[in-house]
């Protein structure tokens, strides 16, 4: 897919085309761009159960026609057994089992204070159960699946097949499930019928909330009902970046919003819009390692943030770090935090609001723990804490984890707003920046920036190199000036998951919506 998708009155874009299309309905039943993103999360924690569900976190960056933007924290904290006693003697927490699902799962809570924000907004709002009921369907009736999630299966068989819950809902018949042949989730469509029935805050304070507890008591999890119940998402102030092109917004801490406005803010301090495609390359590489040294030394919880993360983007600090790139030359670097499954989605409408959205259970089917009755997969985003208690991220009960996830908006000096974001831990920051640097400053039309080949510097699922990997579409010639410049090469498929899943939407001054999806993913950018 080559050209992007233009339309007059909404636009949403997605990595499923069912999600897509569940915003779409809503936006053509009058709902805002809040209500579609909330019918799209849904939708997509069925259809894509492998990256996101509702036993993960969410984030959300909205950005209103006037005023500033909104994001909010739907992560949830340790929960209150999660000790570094409980994991003694081990020397790591687990990334599979009920003890690698320590984390509250935030994303309901997420879509209950979004909607929040839509009725501060005023208008009519469309009941919950027209939000959800695509979901409801598809996970009653059956999706067919992708070839995404039967790859996902397949790789990680030995580490998921044992997992309480997990062979029941996604091993049907005991197999892996092929592309394409239906896949039902019973137990996920009568979870999610409750919510309509008795509300988003029946996940955390109700009778379903009950049985989670019940069921994670039962398993070993380290997740309480008091925990549950004192959970809630929250509205936090949105880090800004003063680019040449504009205002840049993302997340503040727990997540890395930081490393992808930094890296944005020292490339803006080098001369990007007459780069080549190795330049482009090595610039943004080089500003990566160094964005990922300020995450590594600073992000954690707010509550036990020792820098204040907007200071790190004054002009001071970004000349300073953009003045120790070489252009002839790579520096060397660490590792980084690795790779996460993720969906990043986009909606905008008529009014010109416009939402940049993450979902996610961080590894591919996050714990591999199934909630007994519930079809909930939770997340295993508590494996980025430390077992180390002088480590940054050193886990303690209530504590939030750090999140790789950050969507991200830009309202343009010209008068375009644009919501952009990607999946994939470490590559999120990178591919954000390769598609605004394409787009905004060298002027690649919005569908070739998303399509056009990545990078990722560090791992892949299932690898311990921390190396430059390139799409190989990429020309020779890029891969041969890298190479002299000290970067160490790998090269990966010509579409390549590992580079994540991305997309985009700018609504234009004459209130066009323009939205582009990835050629990499199973979604669209569908609009009316």
């Amino acid at each position: 897919m080559i050209q992007s998708h233009i339309a007059p009155l909404g636009m949403a874009v997605a990595p499923h085309h069912l999600a897509s299309e569940s915003a779409l309905a809503v936006l053509r039943d009058g709902g805002n761009a809040i209500e579609a993103m909330v019918a799209a999360a849904a939708t997509i924690a069925v259809v894509y159960p492998h990256m996101n569900g509702l036993g993960g976190d969410g984030f959300w960056l909205i950005v209103p026609p006037e005023g500033g933007p909104i994001a909010i924290d739907a992560s949830g904290a340790a929960g209150s057994l999660a000790s570094l006693a409980f994991y003694e003697p081990a020397q790591a927490i687990p990334h599979r089992g009920p003890r690698a699902a320590l984390t509250v799962a935030g994303t309901v809570s997420g879509w209950a204070e979004a909607l929040n924000v839509s009725a501060g907004m005023g208008g009519a709002a469309l009941p919950l159960s027209r939000l959800l009921a695509d979901a409801i369907r598809y996970a009653a009736d059956g999706i067919p699946v992708t070839g995404s999630q039967a790859d996902a299966t397949r790789s990680k068989y030995h580490e998921l097949a044992d997992q309480p819950g997990f062979a029941a809902t996604f091993l049907p018949d005991g197999e892996v499930p092929e592309a394409g042949s239906r896949f039902t989730q019973p137990a996920l469509a009568n979870t999610l019928s409750i919510l309509t029935e008795q509300g988003l805050e029946s996940f955390y304070r109700g009778p379903l909330a009950n049985h989670m507890a019940g069921e994670m008591s039962r398993l070993g999890m380290p997740i309480t009902l008091e925990d549950l119940n004192n959970h809630r998402a929250k509205r936090r102030a949105p880090l800004r970046l003063r680019h040449q092109s504009g205002d840049i917004f993302n997340m503040a801490p727990p997540t890395q919003g930081l490393v992808s406005l930094a890296i944005l803010g020292i490339t803006d301090r080098l001369d990007m819009p007459a780069a080549n495609e190795a330049q482009t390359v090595h610039r943004i590489v080089e500003a990566t390692k160094l964005a990922f040294g300020l995450r590594d030394r600073y992000i954690t919880d707010p509550l036990h943030m020792q820098e204040e993360m907007q200071a790190l983007l004054d002009g001071d600090a970004l000349d300073g770090l953009a003045g120790s790139i070489d252009d002839r030359r790579a520096a060397p670097w660490g590792e980084g935090k690795g790779p996460g499954d993720t969906v990043w989605m986009g909606v905008m409408d008529s009014s010109g609001l416009a939402v940049s959205f993450i979902q996610s259970i961080y590894h591919e089917f996050g714990s591999g723990v199934v909630l007994p009755g519930t079809g909930i997969t939770w997340q295993n985003r508590g494996a980025a804490f430390s077992l180390d208690p002088q480590h940054l991220l050193a886990l303690a009960p209530g504590k939030q984890p750090f999140h790789t996830l950050n969507p991200a908006a830009a309202r343009l000096n010209d008068g375009r707003t644009l919501v952009y974001g990607s999946m994939g831990g470490d590559g999120q920051p990178q591919t954000q920046a390769a598609i605004f640097t394409r787009h905004v400053l060298q002027g690649m039309p919005l569908q070739q920036a998303v399509s056009a080949p990545r990078w990722l510097l560090g791992r892949t699922w299932g690898q311990a190199s921390d190396s430059l990997k390139l799409e190989g579409r990429f020309c020779q010639a890029t891969f041969d000036s890298l190479r002299a410049l000290g970067h160490e090469l790998e090269k990966l498929p010509d579409f390549s998951e590992a580079v994540g899943h991305a997309g985009a939407i700018v609504r234009h001054t004459n209130g066009m919506l323009e939205g582009a999806c990835d050629p990499r993913s199973d979604g669209s950018a569908a609009g009316f």
